[in-house]
């Protein structure tokens, strides 16, 4: 499994992570999130992949971001349509990833994720909430034994150290995750990662991995 930290913020902050070498790197490009990149993002290391996420928001606005962060991949976090990703898709250069991400909880329903199979490269799957993310809690991760695709996907929503025994469980089945996702569990505040918490989580990571 692909580590990606997401809702970077800070410069400084940004080159301390990236020190750890994650897979993934999250900057949020929504205005309302208290974690909205609006700044300058550092030069990473190129095998980070720089990943704009964006809810509802325009194709010409992700295409204008795309181009001026040199984002390699992009996450839906909305209500985007089968349609809508399809379009992105055709505009965007091939070697960009579409992560569509499902806000899931008991009563989700599998079967809508069939149509976005052929317009997305990766799934995601987050806790349903307050917000479109960050909502800091996890979802009840066996309502993926009905997952009926082989679409890979990020699993996301509140994962922190407390969760590291559940991700070597849940690796152990034939689901294809292809990454987990954190965020808020490892903040100071919003934004702001704690790299000691992370790089300790990221170890642990790696050997449960194996």
């Amino acid at each position: 499994m692909k580590l990606k930290i997401c809702g970077m913020k800070y410069p400084e902050n940004i080159l301390e992570v990236g020190a750890l070498l994650p897979d993934y790197m999250g900057f949020i490009f929504w205005e309302k999130s208290a974690r909205y990149c609006n700044g300058n993002v550092p030069e990473l290391i190129k095998t980070i992949k720089k990943t704009g996420v964006f809810v509802n928001q325009s194709q010409e606005e992700i295409l204008e971001k795309v181009e001026k962060y040199n984002l390699q991949a992009v996450q839906l976090h909305g209500e985007e349509s089968v349609a809508f990703c399809s379009e992105l898709k055709e505009k965007l250069p091939k070697k960009i990833e579409i992560i569509k991400v499902f806000s899931a909880d008991e009563n989700f329903d599998f079967e809508a994720i069939k149509p976005f199979e052929n317009v997305c490269d990766y799934f995601l799957f987050d806790t349903k909430g307050k917000l479109p993310g960050g909502n800091g809690t996890t979802f009840d991760w066996s309502i993926l034994k009905k997952y009926n695709s082989k679409k890979p996907f990020f699993l996301s929503g509140g994962i922190g150290m407390n969760e590291l025994k559940a991700i070597e469980e849940i690796s152990k089945t034939k689901l294809p995750i292809y990454a987990v996702d954190v965020n808020s569990k490892f903040e100071i505040e919003p934004g702001l990662k704690n790299k000691n918490l992370l790089s300790n989580f990221k170890r642990k990571f790696e050997i449960v991995n194996i």
